[in-house]
């Protein structure tokens, strides 16, 4: 099965994600097919928290990906903000 879900990057205590299609057999961090966007939980100022490729990520979802949990979270939460 092909997951959407966040990979981990960055220094200690310096947390960034990249959200990322991957094979769900394959490890958190290791090999994946496509990264679709990025999310840095500590964005400060200018800095952007959250991007997504949607065209991308409703393409995969179109052929079967299942996101994670937090992805979906992260997912409605851009939504939303969009939407405003």
């Amino acid at each position: 099965m092909v997951v959407i879900r966040l990979s981990r990057g960055g220094a200690k205590a310096r947390p960034f994600y990249n959200i990322v299609v991957a094979d769900k057999r394959d490890r958190r961090d290791g090999r994946f097919i496509e990264r679709v966007g990025f999310y840095n939980p500590l964005a400060k100022g200018g800095e952007e928290p959250l991007r997504i490729t949607a065209d991308r990520l409703n393409y995969w979802i179109g052929v079967g990906a299942q996101l994670s949990p937090t992805v979906q979270r992260l997912v409605k939460a851009n939504a939303a903000k969009a939407a405003a």
